[in-house]
């Protein structure tokens, strides 16, 4: 038995698939005989510690299949971390062939290689096609020539054999190729399979052989990963008893209605329609600069397309003294910060053991003497040769200078800086999954993007699904940034 469930924004589809799994459970299936496979680790621990909340009593050893595909085959074939290529290894092949290699991936579950070739190695593998074909796709820059192409990768495949290495996508083909080492199970849960790429698909053929039932859950219209690979025809077509989810306890009436005109121009989907969120009919507005917006109170999400546009806007919001978070972290010195939070300690009177005062002492004038303070284990404000009454932007003399004036402006406003910050930055595809009360979608694009768009149905189906993936991210009001070059953008 085969159910594929279509799962809107929303709809809680994960909470489908834990309820299914509760259902096996009081069946009498063991938990062992029960394999959950996510996409990305993120989402299997996320369901590990959900199905923790509704069985305090399973332990998490106990859910050793609630993991990813590439989890399962590294178990499957009894592989070691040692053996596992990690980005030291990228690094090292990079010297090796005069060209920068670093996998800059984030959560996606997919490897997003900086250098072109390796890119075009990566695709060609994951579709389980030829390096030549993929070359020959079209969707590569001129620069790329395919005699290089062939001596990186045959250099690649040098560099694992001398070093027993294997990537993530050796782990899938050796998956397939032993797969009388897999074991059976009752019933097999793979969720957001429309990410599935090519090579996932064998081993999800694989994995048809060896279990009884099968759920596959995803959603056609958020599959934005095609650009790595993922097939989402396959999860289209794929023979199975379908459900869909019908209701979003996420999408408000007008932003489903802008979400919708996204729906209407994708060529190749499956149909279906779900209800609204009951309530509040939401807001969906267009806004030409981000200063009118206040976003010194409430949660915000800001989406972009591009990493580049991403970034520049993180400058302007630490210009003009928003605290927030992107990919990198948070917007302030967390370091700086820290060492702030002991020297308030200081003015109280408190003291602060030897590693914090030598943090402290990376931002004074004056050098740590070792010597001064070796028969010490805790030490005053009056030992550091400062009094009660200094103040840490006065004395930090070392700090830079305009963190200082940043995080300043952050503590007068109120920001509580030891908290996660209420606005984050993130792409689009990076926040895939997530949501928040208020959106800002940069329509901004690239004019690299613009074109390929341009030249193929497929790349533009996969451009509408990344707006609606943005666009759904609303759980009440959005807001659509119109982009600086009128002809790059989205038009919404």
């Amino acid at each position: 038995m085969i159910k594929k469930i279509y799962g809107p924004p929303g709809t809680g589809k994960t909470t489908t698939l834990l309820n299914y799994v509760d259902e096996y459970i009081q069946k009498g299936t063991p938990l062992n005989r029960i394999g959950y496979f996510a996409f990305t680790r993120k989402a299997a621990n996320e369901a590990k510690d959900r199905m923790k909340q509704r069985h305090p009593n399973i332990s998490k050893k106990e859910l050793i299949h609630f993991q990813t595909l590439h989890s399962l085959a590294f178990h499957t074939l009894g592989m070691r971390e040692e053996n596992v290529i990690q980005d030291v290894h990228y690094e090292q092949i990079g010297k090796d062939l005069n060209i920068r290699v670093i996998d800059d991936g984030d959560e996606s579950g997919y490897l997003n290689f900086n250098s072109e070739y390796f890119k075009i190695i990566n695709k060609a593998r994951v579709k389980n096609i030829s390096i030549e074909d993929e070359f020959n796709s079209g969707e590569w820059s001129r620069d790329v020539d395919y005699e290089t192409l062939d001596h990186i990768y045959l250099n690649y495949n040098h560099f694992k054999k001398v070093y027993n290495l294997d990537d993530f996508t050796d782990m899938i083909d050796k998956f397939v190729r032993f797969k009388d080492k897999c074991k059976t199970f009752d019933v097999i849960f793979i969720d957001e399979a429309q990410d599935l790429s090519a090579i996932q698909w064998r081993m999800f053929d694989v994995l048809k052989t060896k279990t009884k039932d099968i759920y596959l859950a995803g959603d056609d219209d958020q599959a934005i990963f095609a650009w790595a690979g993922a097939d989402v025809e396959r999860f289209i077509n794929e023979p199975a008893e379908e459900i869909v989810l019908d209701y979003s306890n996420r999408i408000p009436p007008n932003v489903q209605e802008t979400a919708n005109i996204i729906l209407g121009r994708i060529n190749t989907r499956k149909e279906k329609q779900y209800s609204p969120k009951k309530g509040e009919e939401g807001l969906v507005e267009h806004i030409y600069n981000m200063d009118h917006i206040d976003l010194t109170k409430d949660k915000w999400l800001i989406l972009t397309r591009t990493t580049y546009r991403r970034d520049e806007i993180c400058k302007k919001l630490k210009d003009s003294n928003i605290y927030h978070k992107s990919k990198y972290g948070k917007s302030i010195d967390t370091k700086l910060y820290k060492t702030i939070l002991k020297w308030t300690e200081l003015s109280k009177g408190k003291p602060i053991s030897l590693s914090d005062c030598k943090d402290v002492f990376d931002y004074l004038a004056e050098d740590f003497d070792e010597k001064k303070f070796k028969n010490k284990n805790e030490f005053s404000i009056e030992d550091l040769g400062y009094n009660k009454d200094d103040i840490w932007y006065d004395v930090f003399v070392n700090a830079d200078q305009n963190e200082c004036f940043y995080i300043r402006n952050l503590l007068a406003s109120g920001e509580k800086l030891s908290e996660e910050p209420r606005v984050e930055v993130s792409t689009i595809h990076a926040a895939k999954g997530g949501e928040c009360e208020n959106v800002i979608l940069v329509l901004d694009n690239s004019r690299k993007i613009r074109q390929a768009v341009e030249l193929s149905i497929e790349k533009a189906d996969e451009e509408h699904r990344v707006w609606y993936v943005g666009t759904t991210r609303a759980k009440q009001n959005l807001y659509l940034l119109k982009p600086k070059k009128e002809r790059y953008g989205y038009s919404l």
